[in-house]
């Protein structure tokens, strides 16, 4: 008889699986005595139907332990193992085997549950059941698994075996697992293939510890696992961070005869480059060819890659040219990572004769070839030679897989020409010229970067109405436009429709929102998209581990960015000079020098060469505590190490003194600052004008802002407020001339003006001029941070105490309230309205491509 005879679905409410119990009874022997419950009822998972899944369960039926807590265990499978598991029920039951359901469901036995998995339809099927019953993890239940392990080992089921073992030493811990699996169990086994499940399951549930025990006692009963066994457990030692242990364990396997595979060894000296250990990574190599194993292409192409990172294009040369010898020739990625070494070591000539040597050799250039070789251009030599490059690959069309068309929007992206790009775009288009989704990704990023989300959207919008389907890389690129401009909730929203719908989500996407909400200073999103990021199963690389180090580092919670730098490690992932410089940062601006200084000196430990920014932070940390021998010290063992100061360590070491108003040492270290070829910029300036400011000097200020004017440099918002400020305590014939010239130059006020000019009233005795321009600005939707509600409370108290009722009014006060009336004019005139051409965005939900759509709102 067909399954669906006996099957019918109740379409009309909670899905509900019906065993027709006439058809089943009649076939069922008349001594068997089954509730006809076990037959009724099969619920499938439902976000509908979570109300009626708490009240029954048909499969806890057939569990001998409590089915209270089903919910619980429901976790354990999803609604399309359900399902499956009911087929397989009901076919257990056509054939008249629902004996079997009956004793388990009184007594685990282990025969009878590996009877009932040999019963099911396929291997999946058994495991989710396995899944569902094992609810009790007492050690004799745990034993009892271990039996259902030998007896799928002696059926030749080893698949299922590793699938059970795995889950169950999942579930009850390492600790557990050692002592009752392996130490109670299977310390004594001499069956070899007991031992390499074992292994294998221990080395799939991440108990590294546990499966080198099983790899010792393999050793002891004269067998060795299998290669990919190998892998699989030195990729897990290398995660876990013990690098050392995997060397050791390839080591082990070439003295008893077992020589690693191909596999093995890249595995090893991808994480010696991943660390920055070039060199073993080459020793590496270099055994590996004399045991007879052959290099992969993959395997010179990450040593090569990571010698040019550290700089050392001579030595990625010379292996690049070792290759052919080992019977491996150079092909694209391979040409295109050394090209990107000679690039970064500004060696732009070498990099052109690769090419030709590239194109000479047949190897034909990318859209990659073509981005580093105009980016050195443009960046190292001169505009004109990034645009030839562009019209010689244009016109010999060498790269069959970034067409000339899309080389061509690339290039003009490069340039700058990005309307001349949309242009020829919607030319090109109207004309049913091809392009692919790279053109549309280069100019989408592009107006991205260039502040012109707008623009991204637009082009962003034209591909999905020319069918084409968004990489990953575009969506990354919308997110970072998104949140650029603080649009954080409909990029959250664009992710999570993404993921409903199936969509795949890279790491890059995610990394760039978590940098948007830490810019906004939104820990609560920041910390909360973490935890979806982990609750999905992407697994941070080291770039998100040090955007969340660097957020949390620079919004005050060191403690806690310094966790996340210990689990950073813990996993295996390398912190680079930005990882630590963030939380160097982190420790120097709340006072934890010496903290710093040991994460310093650890850096160094992990062969990371501090750089300028490091000194920088560190200097200006000791400048923020006052403790300038120990400023000058860094500065001094700056040089030392072959780093040379930059102007932002001399405006540290400028402002440091100035705030110890020590104006001599300020004036040497400007004058040392023009000795070593760093002039003044406007930073410098404004500390001076700061410092004189602070110190009553609006004289020496004046002429250092004259000077300022002079050299040809514009002031910026932090002149403007500092000279303001120091104008609201200054003589008023002086301060009125000084406006005057400020009001020329056309600032816009900010906040700080605001705040600046609300506080000097207050203090004037203004109290009531003060609370009046606050509700003006409020009037304008002009928002208020901490510090103006503070001064709004002191100046409410001051109204209440009757500070300034009975003030005369002087010149000075009219004054204030001038400057005040034009910092609100000027506010209220430039104030931008934040205006939205772009809605949200929305998914189209077709089966032909993967489309979101720009809807305009």
């Amino acid at each position: 008889m067909c399954l669906h005879r006996n099957l019918k679905v109740c379409r009309s409410g909670p899905l509900f699986l019906h065993l027709s119990l006439v058809h089943l009874l009649s076939s069922t022997p008349k001594s068997l005595r089954i509730c006809p419950q076990l037959f009724q009822f099969a619920y499938f998972t439902s976000s509908k139907s979570s109300c009626v899944a708490s009240k029954f369960d048909f499969l806890g039926q057939f569990s001998p332990f409590n089915s209270s807590y089903t919910n619980s265990v429901n976790a354990v499978i999803n609604s399309n193992e359900r399902r499956k598991l009911a087929l397989g029920i009901s076919k257990i039951i056509k054939l008249e085997k629902e004996y079997l359901l009956l004793r388990f469901s009184r007594n685990f036995c282990p025969f009878t549950l590996v009877k009932i998995m040999k019963s099911l339809v396929n291997q999946e099927v058994a495991f989710a059941f396995f899944k569902y019953v094992f609810r009790d993890y007492s050690d004799g239940v745990v034993r009892h698994c271990c039996v259902v392990v030998h007896l799928l080992m002696a059926e030749k089921n080893r698949l299922l075996a590793q699938d059970v073992l795995t889950w169950v030493i999942r579930e009850i811990g390492e600790e557990r697992s050692y002592i009752v699996v392996w130490r109670e169990n299977y310390r004594s086994s001499m069956d070899f293939f007991i031992l390499d499940t074992l292994m294998r399951s221990f080395t799939n549930a991440e108990m590294a510890s546990c499966a080198l025990d099983v790899l010792v006692r393999m050793r002891e009963v004269g067998g060795w696992p299998s290669k990919s066994a190998i892998c699989i457990l030195v990729k897990l030692l290398i995660r876990r961070g013990c690098i050392r242990i995997a060397e050791s364990l390839l080591y082990v396997m070439r003295k008893y005869g077992c020589e690693p595979d191909v596999y093995a060894y890249n595995i090893l000296i991808n994480a010696y480059c991943v660390r920055g250990w070039t060199w073993d990574a080459l020793s590496w190599l270099h055994l590996m060819v004399d045991s007879g194993c052959t290099p992969s292409s993959a395997t010179f192409s990450t040593i090569i890659s990571a010698f040019c990172k550290d700089g050392n294009v001579v030595e990625a040369r010379k292996i690049f040219d070792w290759m052919p010898e080992m019977g491996v020739f150079p092909n694209t990625v391979l040409y295109n990572s050394l090209m990107d070494g000679y690039v970064k070591a500004r060696e732009i000539g070498i990099a052109d004769m690769l090419y030709e040597e590239m194109r000479s050799k047949g190897v034909a250039p990318d859209a990659v070839t073509f981005n580093i070789l105009a980016a050195g251009h443009r960046k190292y030599r001169k505009e004109e030679d990034a645009n030839w490059l562009l019209r010689n690959l244009s016109v010999m069309d060498l790269a069959p897989d970034s067409p000339l068309c899309d080389v061509s929007i690339g290039g003009l992206c490069w340039a700058g020409r990005l309307d001349e790009a949309l242009k020829l775009l919607e030319n090109m288009l109207e004309k049913g010229v091809a392009f692919s989704v790279i053109a549309f990704n280069s100019l989408i990023l592009a107006y991205g970067k260039a502040e012109l989300e707008d623009k991204a959207f637009e082009v962003y919008k034209i591909m999905v109405e020319y069918g084409l389907t968004p990489s990953a890389s575009t969506y990354a690129s919308i997110l970072f436009g998104l949140s650029k401009i603080g649009r954080l909730q409909e990029a959250n929203s664009l992710m999570h429709n993404m993921i409903d719908k199936g969509y795949p989500i890279s790491k890059v996407a995610f990394t760039v929102v978590l940098d948007g909400y830490f810019r906004i200073g939104d820990m609560m999103g920041a910390q909360g998209l973490w935890k979806e990021m982990e609750m999905l199963g992407v697994a941070p690389d080291a770039v998100a581990f040090s955007a969340f180090i660097d957020g949390l580092s620079k919004a005050g919670f060191v403690d806690e960015a310094y966790h996340m730098f210990l689990r950073m490690t813990s996993l295996g992932l390398v912190p680079n000079n930005f990882t630590y410089n963030s939380l160097i940062s982190g420790f120097c601006n709340y006072g934890h020098t010496d903290e710093a200084l040991k994460l310093e000196r650890e850096m160094r430990e992990r062969g990371l060469l501090p750089d300028v920014i490091t000194f920088n932070i560190i200097i200006k940390g000791f400048c923020k505590e006052g403790r300038m021998k120990s400023a000058m010290g860094t500065y001094i063992d700056m040089h030392r190490h072959g780093c040379t100061a930059d102007n932002i360590t001399y405006n540290t070491l400028i402002s440091g003194y100035c705030k110890q108003f020590d104006i001599v040492n300020a004036e040497n270290m400007a004058n040392t600052m023009q000795i070593s070829g760093w002039g003044p910029d406007v930073t410098t300036y404004n500390i001076q004008i700061q410092s004189y400011c602070r110190s009553q000097g609006m004289n020496k200020a004046i002429m250092v802002f004259n000077e300022l004017i002079s050299s040809g440099m514009s002031p910026d918002t932090f002149t403007y407020n500092t000279l303001m400020n120091g104008v609201c305590h200054d003589i008023l014939d002086r301060a009125m001339v000084l406006t005057g010239k400020l009001l020329k130059m056309g600032f816009v006020p900010d906040l700080v003006t605001a705040n600046l000019m609300l506080s000097n009233l207050r203090k004037h005795g203004l109290p009531h001029r003060t609370t009046m321009w606050a509700q003006k600005l409020s009037e304008i939707s002009f928002e208020f941070d901490e510090i103006t509600y503070k001064i709004l409370d002191k100046a409410f108290h001051d109204l209440e105490e009757g500070v300034g009722c009975r003030k005369e009014i002087t010149g000075k006060s009219l004054f204030l309230d001038f400057l005040m009336h034009l910092t609100y004019d000027l506010i209220r005139r430039n104030k931008i309205y934040q205006k939205t051409s772009y809605g949200p965005f929305e998914f189209i939900d077709t089966r032909s491509s993967m489309n979101v759509e720009a809807v305009n709102g």
